[in-house]
């Protein structure tokens, strides 16, 4: 089994950091689109209590969908390739980056909201300097959540052609290479656990820093 993974890297070393990099790209550019759309609609449904409840039942709903189903679905709409993938996984980075959002904002006591607008602080100043610092740690989870679904969820691109480590774990299940299979979910999951660590640390920071 190690002859054989020394043997593919060997041989297709390029080959296999091209099938990272498809990975990566697709999955950061999925929680980039995903955090521009949660983020202010997270904060929009806090503001709103009817969105709030709205907004928390659709994004409920999305996350009983499975990955796969998603991708099946938008495939007569949309075709194969990278875009409907894209879609796909932005649909499915929304909602833990929208629920943390929603109770990050909730979080922040009530009585220091009025403090601070009593002290003639006004409403963008209390979002940027009280309300979105204090939130930020439970935004960051959400966008660590989402990213490790999206990295995970991204190796089922591969069954409608948007290439990524799924390609290996697809290719070793068709052969019967174990080799290919360790190797694809290997990467997937070391990807998943750096990501892990570093918003995890981040959040650390974040709360070290406000005490």
């Amino acid at each position: 089994m190690l002859n054989d993974i020394a043997a593919y890297f060997s041989d297709n070393g390029n080959t296999y950091l091209g099938y990272v990099w498809q990975h990566i790209s697709l999955s950061f550019e999925a929680l980039l689109i995903a955090l521009i759309i949660a983020l202010p609609l997270g904060y929009f449904s806090y503001e709103k209590p009817f969105v709030r409840q709205l907004s928390t039942l659709l994004t409920q709903g999305l996350r009983v969908i499975p990955s796969l189903g998603i991708l099946f679905i938008l495939i007569p709409f949309i075709g194969v390739g990278r875009l409907p993938a894209l879609i796909a996984l932005v649909i499915l980075g929304i909602p833990p980056i929208l629920l943390n959002t929603i109770v990050g904002f909730a979080s922040v006591s009530e009585n220091l909201l009025e403090t601070a607008l009593g002290l003639g602080m006004t409403r963008s100043q209390l979002l940027t300097k009280v309300q979105f610092p204090l939130a930020l740690p439970h935004i960051l989870n959400g966008i660590k959540l989402a990213l490790v679904e999206i990295i995970a969820s991204a190796t089922l691109a591969t069954y409608i052609g948007a290439g990524g480590l799924g390609t290996l774990i697809f290719t070793g299940l068709g052969l019967y290479r174990y080799d290919l299979l360790l190797i694809g979910g290997g990467s997937v999951a070391i990807l998943s656990f750096l990501s892990m660590i570093i918003f995890d640390l981040s959040i650390k920071g974040v709360k070290h820093y406000e005490k």
